[in-house]
């Protein structure tokens, strides 16, 4: 299958101001970090977290559509909803007035950018996945509904989420607990009730990545996975949730994948060191245009996944993407440039002139960039109404709905109802252990897990070893006084898309190693306890698979699909630390609860 991009001719009825402002509607920048003067050496690392009267100004001269903020802009409730009105209020300057889009990526569970402490985070999608077959769409709706209600008061009116990807490769290094499961049906129904949920408070949800991430090997941060599904399959697992969301006519954006999917589209693009190249599904006029628009009949707004992932950046200039992704049938571009000090502003301008050039030539259609932007003011016309309170008055609101009781007591009970017991029995280990040896992933969840037991088993003693700097001499004598050994494993190790951005590869690979050189002594660990007769329990804190491979010999194996903690705001002298999961383990322990979660994906067994 070839796939090829109409070239017209400019329409005589847009003015060169009317297909600027078009263009400009099409791209949602990046103001992660902004520094006044370029560092000398490295990247700007400062994080942007009020607006800089440089960047009000660029927001107002461009008129450009889009903003996506990440953790590093965000830091506690009133600074989000000053920062989000002051980019509305430049963006109500510019020539055309359109408000923007202002987006993150609030997925929950492993994604999350509004701060933990403040926020509601959820467990993640794995989890809620997890309690499908007793609890049906409940947790769905309810965490679609909080999580918009909360982006909806600081701001935000676009929310990345959810991830609809069917997770069918156990080594998929960049979703797996992002997903709901591996059954399509399944990640059909969760994600377009979630979607609907948040859509309800006004926040826009997004699926992605199309037309499907789940069966990947490669994270298309740092590479350009290819799937090589037959058609019969893509259609089966891959495009069914987004399909149905699309029957359902409730689906407003989706986003693209940077994955080569030949099946769909094997015609090949230039790259810029010449070399032919599979084109990707962000570059595809046939998966864009031919295969979402045409045949699966979607009419909301495309948006790409961020432009400076590698999958995209490595092989394509910023503005050769651009044109090859409005091309294929693109609304939004999103983080085609980098913008992070003064000196890198004049590239948004740049690209636009670029983009006119195309239009100019031929190379882009002016009828489709126009109907394009049309499309993204009708979705800003149904959604983003602008807060017409005071600033104090938005504020209040918004502390009283961020992270309020009812939220976190929700949180709570995701993280209770997924847990699952994958083997063995808790009546082995409640009113059994009088001392308890933890060996956890590093020393923050050896708190986190040590204070929920005290919050919970009073009486019980426990130790606890971490794996980064394993001390093996003083975990054998810990080991030693206690009943039970409880471990507990983070896998795969922690990707660009926790980070928040490509800009932080080099501090991922260095955890990848740390990561490897735990993973080995996890076996060994417990075969050492089980030589000395000490009953064993395994926790996977995040993707079950890895209970297979670790946990062959441990009597008891549980999976809570999440880790992620906080210091308790005020505790900063003493931390104290608190995870929904931690909590949720040590009531387990106790007795308070039982484990009634069911595994969404398939794990193998001896």
């Amino acid at each position: 299958m070839t796939s090829c991009s109409p070239v017209s001719q400019p329409a005589a009825k847009l003015s060169d101001a009317q297909l600027r402002d078009d263009l400009a509607q099409k791209i949602m920048i990046d103001l992660r970090y902004y520094c006044e003067q370029a560092p000398e050496k490295g990247l700007c690392r400062t994080p942007m977290t009020e607006l800089p009267d440089d960047l009000a100004g660029l927001i107002r001269d461009t008129g450009v559509g889009g903003v996506i903020l990440f953790a590093e802009n965000l830091t506690d409730v009133p600074q989000m909803v000053r920062l989000n009105r002051a980019m509305q209020l430049a963006a109500s300057q510019s020539k055309s007035q359109q408000p923007l889009f202002i987006s993150l990526d609030q997925e929950g569970g492993r994604v999350a950018r509004v701060p933990r402490h403040l926020g509601t985070a959820f467990a993640g999608n794995m989890a809620i996945g997890a309690t499908y077959q007793k609890h049906g769409l409940e947790y769905a709706k309810a965490t679609g509904t909080v999580l918009g209600k909360e982006l909806k008061s600081l701001g935000f009116n676009v929310n990345h989420a959810p991830t609809v990807d069917v997770n069918v490769n156990p080594d998929n290094p960049v979703i797996n607990v992002r997903s709901f499961g591996e059954d399509a049906s399944l990640v059909a129904k969760l994600g377009i009730a979630q979607m609907q949920a948040m859509q309800e408070q006004g926040v826009i949800g997004t699926l992605k990545h199309f037309p499907g991430h789940g069966d990947t090997a490669v994270d298309s941060h740092t590479g350009l996975p290819l799937v090589e599904h037959d058609r019969a399959t893509i259609d089966k697992v891959d495009l069914l949730p987004f399909r149905r969301a699309i029957e359902q006519g409730l689906v407003e954006t989706i986003m693209t994948a940077h994955i080569q999917y030949p099946a769909l589209d094997d015609s090949k693009l230039v790259s810029k060191t010449g070399e032919l190249i599979l084109r990707p599904a962000t570059l595809s006029r046939a998966i864009l245009t031919d295969l979402l628009r045409g045949e699966l009949g979607f009419k909301g707004l495309i948006v790409t996944d961020a432009m400076d992932m590698a999958g995209i950046s490595h092989f394509f200039e910023p503005t050769q993407a651009v044109i090859e992704t409005f091309k294929a049938g693109t609304d939004m571009v999103l983080m085609p440039v980098r913008l992070h000090s003064k000196e890198e502003l004049k590239q948004l301008p740049e690209l636009i002139e670029a983009l006119m050039a195309a239009i100019k030539s031929g190379e882009l259609s002016a009828e489709e960039v126009h109907a394009s932007a049309e499309r993204i003011r009708a979705s800003k016309a149904r959604y983003v109404k602008l807060d017409q309170a005071s600033e104090a008055d938005a504020i209040a609101k918004a502390e009283a709905v961020v992270g309020a009781d009812e939220h976190k007591a929700l949180e709570q009970a995701l993280s209770d109802d997924a847990l699952t017991l994958i083997r063995g029995t808790q009546d082995s280990v409640v009113n059994k252990i009088q001392s308890l040896h933890l060996v956890m992933p590093d020393r923050s969840k050896c708190l986190a897990m040590q204070q929920a037991l005290r919050r919970n088993l009073p009486s019980l003693s426990s130790s606890c070893a971490s794996l980064q700097g394993f001390d093996a001499e003083l975990n054998q004598s810990q080991m030693a006084d206690a009943d039970l050994l409880l471990i507990a494993s983070i896998t795969p190790a922690q990707s660009a898309v926790e980070r928040g951005g490509m800009e932080d590869m080099s501090l991922v690979k260095a955890d990848a190693l740390d990561h490897q050189a735990q993973q080995a002594l996890i076996p060994a660990l417990i075969k050492q306890a089980k030589s000395q007769n000490k009953a064993v329990a395994f926790v996977s804190l995040r993707t079950p698979y890895e209970t297979a491979r670790l946990a062959k010999d441990a009597d008891l194996v549980l999976a809570t699909y999440a880790y992620n903690s906080y210091v308790i705001p005020g505790t900063e002298a003493e931390p104290q630390i608190y995870g929904p999961a931690f909590e949720t383990l040590a009531r387990f322990l106790s007795g308070k609860i039982t484990a009634t979660g069911h595994l969404p994906v398939s794990v193998k067994q001896d």
